[in-house]
């Protein structure tokens, strides 16, 4: 059936592939389909009722778009994308992945070499083809035969920004189903990998027939690969294989256990069982002496009946988890309603960024935050950067602003712009007007570690940068994370007394899991923060609380967790 959250999902693979079709993201085409999908995400209009005429009414609603909205709620489909998928078959499209191959070289590859596929790059490199292509060389060749061997079998997974949102959209419609009683997505994705292979959703229900019969026959549905009766395959329409089993309630738990993963740490739990003379499968905790079931409703009962805490599946990857469940000392982590502020975010005053002042305010205040930091772009930024007149309008807005909120400590701030060097962007005097300011790279990717290294720490030496922003500076699917030595980097944030930035962006999710471990270690500060683009996107950083479940984050270390007058403390040491 035809939804909102679907249409959203078909208008980012459109935007994706017109991308590529038009050679780039920077046509009129590509950003008008790019700002509609912001539309759609944000509107409240019931979209499905709404003629061609009154969508154009929407910001960012073109009638070309208009009319594909319309055509998508009376038939399920948008042509113009079936026509875009038979140009560019999923093996093609996976290529845009690999850093180094944009829409324009890898268009030339496919004229000129006819390459479709990564096996067929892999042997136009071996070939020493790449070197010959005009503007290429053998360096160019190089680094794209480096890239495909870092990116690695991640070649087969989808990043997480495109698999969660179809997870969850599955799991709601599931859930409204006559029958239905549990219902959850499993898997890597459940344990917030930021890549997977595909999505395990597991059901609760004495009446599977109805449910496997709307799950084959969805809208979204590309390809059928097995129909059974208590588990079905399908291609969902954006390539990726979704996995559905329906299991008996009293059962649930053991399933949805199995089925998350990861494989050790289903390993360590069995061992535990036998160990205390029972055994644990899908189906449940069950006595090896009496054959009884001893645990099977709740992932809960089953761990309390291992004599264990419950553990987060974020943390379910055999890093230790088992051995300190069993000694009831994991950290305590985070929920995302501890969270009492957000310390970067966007207004439309950067160029990238949809909302005012006003409504970005306003979604903070309805979230209760107790406070915020308004963090537009510095001017160095390329395309997005704004100069100090337009951060001193800013200024003059959050002053009126304040008014409204005067329980809200509203902080002018800036995302600073890392330069090659470690330079930022403004005087020394004009960074010591804002309140607190993010550093965060976006260019010169490809440094030598010892370079990059370098760069950072200098940028944090900058008495007015408390916030290390999104570290690595990575784009999870697309680009690879910036080469340093986190220790030295790590150690110098602690030093410096600057936090490092969790970042929920789903495209990011930056510092990854195992450098926030290690800073842990360290002793590191953290801010989980949304980088929100538009007022609606503040609640995402309940992304950025699950990375912190992963990296094993304790609550008491994360800056924005603590109360206003400890966090303002913090500030102003």
């Amino acid at each position: 059936m035809p939804s909102r959250k679907e249409l959203v999902e078909l208008f980012q693979e459109l935007t994706e592939l017109l991308t590529l079709d038009e050679g780039g993201p920077a046509t009129f085409r590509v950003r008008a389909y790019e700002n509609a999908t912001e539309t759609l995400k944000s509107t409240r209009e019931e979209l499905s009722e709404m003629t061609v005429s009154r969508l154009t009414k929407l910001e960012g609603i073109g009638k070309s778009t208009a009319q594909k909205i319309n055509e998508y709620f009376k038939t399920g489909k948008i042509p113009r994308l079936q026509e875009l998928r038979e140009k560019y078959p999923a093996d093609f499209v996976v290529l845009t992945r690999i850093p180094g191959l944009g829409p324009k070289t890898l268009l030339r590859l496919r004229d000129e070499l006819q390459v479709e596929n990564l096996a067929d790059l892999k042997a136009a490199i071996n070939a020493k083809k790449i070197r010959d292509l005009k503007g290429m060389g053998a360096k160019s060749e190089e680094k794209l035969a480096k890239a495909i061997e870092r990116i690695g079998s991640k070649q087969d997974r989808r990043p997480i920004g495109k698999a969660l949102p179809l997870a969850e959209t599955l799991v709601e419609e599931i859930a409204a189903l006559p029958g239905v009683q549990q219902v959850q997505y499993a898997g890597s994705l459940r344990r917030f990998r930021e890549t997977i292979a595909d999505i395990d959703v597991v059901v609760a229900s004495t009446e599977p027939e109805p449910i496997m019969e709307y799950f084959v026959n969805m809208g979204r549905v590309r390809e059928i690969l097995v129909r059974g009766d208590t588990k079905s395959s399908i291609v969902a329409e954006v390539g990726i294989q979704v996995d559905l089993r329906v299991v008996e309630p009293e059962q649930y738990g053991a399933a949805l256990l199995y089925f998350t993963g990861s494989k050790a740490h289903n390993i360590r739990l069995r061992q535990r069982a036998l160990d205390q003379g029972s055994t644990l499968n899908e189906y449940g905790l069950v006595s090896l002496e009496t054959e009884e079931v001893l645990a099977s409703a709740t992932e809960e009962d089953i761990y309390n009946a291992l004599g264990m805490q419950m553990i987060p599946p974020t943390m379910r990857e055999d890093l230790g988890e088992v051995a300190k469940a069993a000694e009831h000392a994991l950290p305590i982590l985070v929920k995302t309603e501890d969270l009492q502020g957000d310390l970067h975010v966007h207004t439309s005053y950067s160029g990238d960024a949809k909302s005012s002042v006003a409504d970005v305010l306003a979604a903070a205040n309805e979230l209760g935050y107790h406070y915020i930091a308004i963090t537009d772009h510095g001017k160095d930024l390329r395309i997005n950067g704004i100069d100090e007149i337009a951060h001193a309008e800013i200024a003059k807005e959050i002053a009126r602003e304040r008014k409204k909120y005067p329980e809200m400590r509203i902080l002018h701030g800036c995302e600073l712009n890392i330069g090659k060097d470690g330079e930022l962007d403004y005087s020394e005097e004009q960074r010591a007007k804002f309140d607190l300011c993010v550093a965060s790279i976006h260019s010169h990717f490809d440094l030598d570690a010892k370079v990059q290294t370098k760069r950072l720490i200098t940028a944090m030496q900058e008495p007015s940068v408390r916030i290390l922003g999104h570290m690595l500076a990575r784009s999870i699917g697309k680009r690879e994370g910036i080469e340093c030595d986190i220790d030295a980097v790590l150690q110098a944030a602690k030093d410096a007394n600057v936090a490092i930035e969790i970042n929920s962006g789903l495209s990011r999710l930056d510092a990854p899991a195992d450098v926030l471990r290690r800073a842990c270690e360290i002793g590191n500060v953290f801010s989980i923060n949304s980088d929100a683009h538009h007022a609606d996107h503040l609640s995402g950083i309940r992304f950025g609380v699950q990375q912190s479940h992963r990296g094993w984050v304790p609550k008491d270390r994360i800056i924005n967790s603590w109360p206003l007058a400890k966090f303002q403390e913090w500030l102003d040491l």
